[in-house]
């Protein structure tokens, strides 16, 4: 049986956000009965380029998507046989992750050799471009967005840099799904119990990969702020690996005199845990210097914790300031006011109903739908 749908990009035995994003897409899309099957990496990334520990994950593979590897990044000879291999299946659509221009050559190439009139290209646009600039990536970019008919991006924002490139294009924007995929909420009491974390303190959460454009310098000294200094019970949690040297950080949370305050977590957390982590905080912090949308606001979504995020790319547009948190400029005497301000107005309670009404507007079901918008007609 033909597949209906083919995805490109992570997933398993890749890890991380992208991975977990393209398997709950494909499992939404076989739910509506779509015939699915993605295709990933035999190699992502070169490990000298990659600055994580792993790239790979430790859990079996899902038994109800399928998930075949065939790309390898770096090698032109693996795109042409890819790009053949996916023109044979003839699939309706083909619709490729894009978040790093590094992966244009690949992808792009891939794509064009595909694309038949039987076999629509589009693209699910993460970054168009990335947080992190280089040298040659509007190049890159503008190569993979010739391989596309459409786009779907995940925020105004990044459909605003797509038509930098594609102005003729078409382009739909579905904000990001809230993550249902790491296990349902847990309580306060046993979200601490299970980290070993003190009860009669209070914590914030940063989550996720560190790297510089995330801010995480900016919430360690808004930490020790002026407006934070009664705040003795107050603890934050820096939970993910760090995609960088953590000496600065260390050194930063020394010189600034809050090593008590400061719990580092600093493995990658596996799925199974990411509930306790959410349980255990009262706020989750975003004090990005740059962003375009955050799968970690919408893990806040779902176990339902209000957010502070800075107001870059589309954070704004998912978080709004007074319903489901605080959006606040990215420096850390405004960070520090709006995590006061959340303590002592006591605005958990309405906060979180904030949250829970919100968090009804980004389901998988409306991704799920303008993707079969882009399927075209019935082949021949």
């Amino acid at each position: 049986m033909k597949e209906d749908i083919i995805l490109l990009g992570p997933a398993h035995p890749y890890r991380g956000g992208l991975a977990a994003f393209n398997e709950r897409l494909a499992r939404e899309l076989i739910s509506r009965g779509h015939r699915v099957v993605i295709y990933t990496f035999t190699l992502q990334y070169p490990s000298f380029l990659f600055p994580g520990k792993s790239q790979f994950s430790t859990t079996i593979a899902p038994a109800d998507i399928p998930i075949i590897r065939r790309l390898h990044a770096l090698n032109p000879f693996n795109w042409l046989l890819a790009g053949l291999e996916l023109r044979r299946r003839k699939p309706r659509l083909i619709l490729a992750a894009y978040w790093l221009p590094l992966l244009s050559p690949c992808l792009g190439t891939v794509l064009r050799i595909a694309r038949t009139r039987h076999s629509s290209t589009a693209a699910l646009v993460h970054n168009m471009l990335p947080h992190e600039k280089r040298p040659g990536d509007r190049l890159l970019s503008r190569y993979f967005a010739g391989s596309v008919n459409a786009f779907l991006a995940l925020s105004a924002s990044v459909a605003k840099d797509i038509r930098f490139f594609c102005p003729h294009k078409p382009i739909a924007v579905v904000p990001h799904p809230v993550y249902d995929s790491y296990g349902d909420a847990v309580g306060r009491t046993e979200a601490l119990a299970h980290l070993g974390l003190d009860a009669a303190n209070q914590y914030i959460l940063f989550f996720g990969f560190i790297r510089p454009y995330k801010g995480l310098d900016i919430l360690l000294r808004a930490l020790a702020a002026p407006a934070l200094a009664d705040y003795a019970k107050l603890r934050l949690i820096v939970a993910g690996e760090f995609y960088e040297s953590p000496a600065s950080y260390h050194e930063l949370v020394a010189s600034l005199g809050i090593q008590e305050r400061v719990i580092f977590c600093s493995d990658y957390i596996p799925d199974e845990e990411v509930r306790y982590y959410f349980g255990a905080a009262d706020l989750v912090v975003q004090p990005y210097r740059t962003a375009t949308q955050s799968g970690i606001s919408q893990l806040a979504y779902h176990f339902g914790v209000p957010m502070i995020v800075s107001g870059v790319g589309g954070l704004a547009e998912i978080v709004p300031h007074g319903q489901a948190g605080y959006v606040v400029e990215g420096e850390e005497t405004a960070v520090a006011a709006a995590i006061a301000d959340f303590y002592v107005h006591q605005r958990a309670e309405s906060l979180r109903a904030g949250v829970r009404e919100l968090r009804q507007r980004y389901t998988w079901a409306a991704l799920a739908e303008e993707v079969e918008r882009m399927l075209p007609g019935e082949r021949d």
